[in-house]
């Protein structure tokens, strides 16, 4: 009898494992296919801005209007997520972005292309959606690495920069929309049939929408949303600008350009599961604490323009010229890709430690912050670079805000650490003089 009810909770646990692990693979597929969408404007944004004369913030705002929608619709999706399930939540907002989708490739008035980037960005959302819906499957142990393998769907940010420039090429950039139409549809449908629901992890009725949002009360919801900001807010950024940066810097044509683009996007997808198993063996502080380091290290060479310098020496004037080669700045953005890929990691291992029951809203919270960044920066990239006509002004801006980011961090974290250790110290010395 014994035997027999051991083998059924064996049963049992690998049906449950294998239910888990089938929705992190479907998840993570379809928040690729979301990403895709979501960055879409960043490789035909660039033949529209030509089409249309656009100048560079008029640009940045159409490549960023996406952002906004897929920002601002995160709160709510997450607290649907924890009401309804992440199942229904993620299928719905899949299969309610394909017209839209495909009204892009209709559109002729830079009005029109800015309405229908909002209706698109809702893809952004599932980010939140899908985080809260894998982290459910898995104990706090493994969570980090769930949310992590959830989280290499940003890597579609680099598909896009692989596959969206050979269709411009071949057929025009209306042919995207379309393609991705079709795409997005497949993609709901596919999910749908591999995916489970777990009655447990919903909510439902007893979960208030004042209770769940009381979350913004909380100052350390707002601290992980600064971190969010940078890691994930300037990941979704400098994914959209960094092929228009590609082709004014160095000359590179678009596919060219978009090729040297997704060395810093691929690593900012793949390795977040990377990040997600750190965060469960080093902490989500002490990992974030240098992923904050490295990428102010990186932006800080990224930061200084192209520069002839002249020197008078007794030979005559002497010219040097101090800049990045291409090369260089692709090496330093790949580190930094690697970077924000861990933080971003990191952050969301906060918020399954400390709210574990409450990841949608938190979620949602955090993910509208780093949205807004995302959303905010590129037209800051663009209104810097008509002002100044410095392109590197856009990591100056960064470098600015994660080093802010690492003083906060400092004061509230950092230090207490440093301060709790000493009185530990102090505490064990009297005793032992006792």
């Amino acid at each position: 009898m014994l035997v027999v009810i051991l083998n059924v909770e064996e049963w049992l646990m690998s049906t449950q494992q294998y239910k888990a692990w089938s929705v992190v693979v479907a998840s993570t597929v379809a928040f690729t296919v979301c990403f895709m969408i979501w960055m879409m404007f960043a490789v035909i944004g660039i033949p529209i801005k030509a089409t249309l004369g656009l100048n560079e913030t008029e640009f940045g705002i159409l490549i960023a209007m996406p952002v906004l929608t897929g920002s601002l619709i995160r709160l709510p999706l997450g607290m649907w997520t924890d009401k309804f399930g992440g199942r229904i939540v993620f299928f719905v907002l899949m299969i309610s972005t394909v017209i839209p989708i495909f009204l892009i490739s209709r559109c002729t008035e830079y009005w029109q292309f800015l309405v229908t980037g909002l209706f698109v960005g809702i893809a952004g959302g599932s980010f939140t959606v899908g985080i809260a819906y894998c982290a459910r499957w898995f104990p706090k142990s493994r969570q980090g690495l769930a949310m992590g393998i959830f989280g290499a769907g940003n890597t579609g940010a680099a598909v896009t920069k692989l596959v969206a420039p050979l269709i411009v090429v071949a057929y025009g950039w209306a042919m995207v929309p379309q393609m991705y139409a079709a795409l997005m549809l497949l993609t709901a449908i596919g999910f749908w049939f591999f995916t489970y629901t777990e009655p447990s992890h919903v909510a439902g009725k007893s979960v208030s929408i004042r209770e769940q949002l009381s979350a913004l009360k909380d100052p350390k919801v707002w601290k992980l949303s600064q971190y969010y900001s940078i890691v994930f807010g300037g990941y979704v950024a400098l994914a959209l600008w960094m092929t228009k940066y590609y082709i004014g810097e160095y000359g590179f044509d678009l596919k060219t350009a978009a090729l040297m683009a997704a060395a810093f996007s691929i690593p900012g997808g793949v390795l977040r599961a990377v990040g997600g198993h750190f965060s469960d063996k080093f902490g989500a502080h002490t990992v974030t604490w240098w992923v904050f380091w490295v990428a102010l290290v990186c932006l800080f060479f990224l930061s200084y323009p192209q520069t002839d310098i002249s020197i008078i020496t007794v030979k005559g004037p002497q010219t040097f010229h101090i800049g990045l080669s291409a090369t260089w700045f692709t090496i330093i953005m790949f580190t930094m890709g690697v970077a924000f890929a861990i933080g971003k990691a990191s952050v969301f291992k906060y918020i399954s430690d400390d709210y574990p029951h409450n990841i949608g809203v938190i979620s949602g919270v955090v993910g509208l912050a780093g949205g807004l960044g995302g959303f905010l920066m590129p037209i800051m990239f663009g209104a810097l670079l008509d002002f100044t006509g410095v392109r590197t002004s856009a990591f100056m801006l960064m470098f600015g805000i994660v080093w802010v980011s690492l003083i906060w961090m400092y004061w509230t974290e950092v230090r207490p650490i440093k301060i709790g250790r000493h009185h530990e110290r102090q505490a064990a010395k009297q005793a032992a003089s006792i």
